[in-house]
């Protein structure tokens, strides 16, 4: 599961497939059922931290890349695989605006969906409409952004892994200043200046506190280039746990543990990570 990780952290899953279209997916869903096989969808694994002895089961990635853009309306409707970054570029290419903070996220669609993806001021929620999935069922459903119960880092889909985002509707505005890319690129050297994206990485590990940077209160703690095996805190960012070096992901979950008991024995406050753990421990 390196090989699918941005942390290029992770050991063997027992299968992996790649799928090109619903029906693939209802088809090998409904035999991992049948047969009582665990079943894991992933999009680009770049939030995700699998454990050293890998996955059991079937691991599958959905290859849709479905994309149609209303340019008049500002309507799009993009499969769960399709990668926000790209997505967002193209959407700039034709004057539409409103996404430009997904610009730099290496994740899908699906991806910044299910954790309510952020940055600069912005979450997908402002942008969602409706999102179509696939249910435990194989059903085919639809369900409204005031459904999701979106908020900082969640939606419904947290609470209900069995739910399987097919595409999302998305509403976006006309840019009539037509400086969408001066921001984005105003985004993107931000990023470059403060994050570590030279190293692998889940992105940020940690998720914020409600009124504090939980980023400063780690480097409070000293913990700036602490470093387990390969696997160590970034001295650029304190928020990122970066693979300096055949990392894995017992010297990451290592260093996890550290930094959640020094930052709660100095300021009292728990910490909670916004990286996904799976696999067999």
């Amino acid at each position: 599961m390196k090989k699918h990780t941005s942390f290029k952290i992770g050991g063997p899953a027992d299968f992996f497939v790649m799928l090109k279209d619903v029906e693939e997916l209802k088809n090998v869903k409904n035999l991992a059922r049948k047969n009582e096989i665990p079943f894991f969808v992933i999009g680009n694994g770049t939030n995700l931290l699998v454990r050293d002895k890998g996955i059991r089961g079937i691991v599958a990635k959905l290859d849709f890349q479905k994309l149609e853009i209303d340019e008049k309306s500002g309507k799009v409707v993009v499969s769960g695989d399709y990668p926000v970054s790209k997505l967002a570029r193209k959407c700039a290419k034709l004057g539409l605006s409103k996404m430009e903070f997904l610009t730099g996220i290496p994740g899908t669609v699906g991806g910044a969906v299910r954790m309510n993806a952020g940055a600069y001021g912005g979450e997908t929620k402002d942008i969602l409409v409706k999102t179509t999935y696939l249910d435990e069922n194989l059903e085919i459903k639809e369900m409204l952004n005031e459904e999701q119960d979106l908020s900082y880092r969640h939606s419904i889909f947290c609470e209900k892994p069995e739910y399987i985002i097919l595409e999302a509707e998305l509403k976006l505005d006309k840019d009539l200043e037509k400086n969408i890319n001066s921001r984005i690129d105003e985004m993107m050297k931000s990023r470059l200046e403060k994050q570590p994206l030279d190293f692998p990485s889940a992105g940020s590990t940690f998720k914020r506190l409600p009124d504090k940077a939980t980023a400063a209160l780690i480097d409070q703690c000293g913990l700036k280039g602490y470093r387990v095996g390969g696997a160590e805190i970034s001295t650029k960012h304190a928020g990122f746990i970066i693979n300096v070096g055949n990392a894995t992901a017992k010297d990451v979950l290592t260093i996890v543990e550290t930094v959640k008991t020094k930052v709660y024995e100095r300021f009292n406050e728990k910490i909670n990570l916004e990286v996904v753990i799976i696999g067999e421990e």
